[in-house]
């Protein structure tokens, strides 16, 4: 029986993003329906849509107003199209909860702290976490005490998560990578890289990935 092909993806993504939520399940998702032909090697790179917002968050209606000129009637159907896609995929948005768009710096330090130091099931068990906390819950995912809960909630080292959390540990690497892709030409997420090669923009269908990951697949 041949082995599956092992493809690297580094999925540039930013834990306040829905498009990224989607992106990710899809992705794996198409993942699955290529179990035995195809196995990720799955990096999350960071990202940040707001890398200036203060500790406190700003009004979503207010924020998205400010910065994509958005009427509420536009971020309302927004909102109803991205929570249909979350439950086609089995993810829910509760858009209402998420009233605030917050920092996510911390959240990328922890994720490259597991880059580091972790395995690539807990770092996708604290992104996928991290996507629930925010998008489903309505909560901060730049508050420590709501990252060190998700922290213990999935088993992972809670004094090292202190550690980290309490110092600038990986914050330059995680600006270096932030400085790397937007030099590359990344400039809106998620953004898909397979093989460091080719590149898959947008929240798109399973079937798109699934197509493109047979295609890249067969081609190594």
């Amino acid at each position: 029986m041949n082995q599956p092909v092992s493809l690297k993806i580094d999925f540039v993504s930013d834990v306040s993003c829905p498009w990224c939520a989607i992106g990710l399940h899809a992705l794996e998702q198409a993942a699955k329906r290529l179990d035995g032909e195809v196995a990720l090697d799955l990096h999350f790179q960071p990202f940040e849509l707001n890398p200036q917002m203060g500790l406190e968050g700003q009004d979503i209606g207010e924020h998205l107003q400010q910065k994509y000129g958005a009427t509420p009637e536009q971020s309302q159907q927004n909102r109803e199209a991205i929570a249909a896609r979350g439950a086609q995929l089995g993810f829910t948005f509760n858009m209402d909860r998420r009233g605030r768009i917050y920092n996510t710096f911390d959240a990328h330090r922890l994720l490259h702290w597991l880059e580091e130091e972790g395995t690539p099931e807990q770092r996708g068990a604290l992104k996928h976490a991290l996507f629930t906390a925010y998008f489903t819950q309505g909560e901060n995912p730049g508050d420590h005490g709501v990252l060190l809960r998700l922290v213990a909630q999935l088993g992972l080292d809670e004094a090292r998560a202190r550690a980290v959390l309490a110092s600038q540990e990986y914050a330059e690497a995680v600006r270096e990578r932030e400085a790397f892709y937007q030099g590359h030409g990344i400039h809106s997420v998620p953004a898909v890289i397979i093989n460091d090669r080719h590149l898959i923009q947008g929240g798109q269908p399973v079937e798109v990935f699934e197509q493109a990951l047979r295609q890249i697949a067969q081609q190594a």
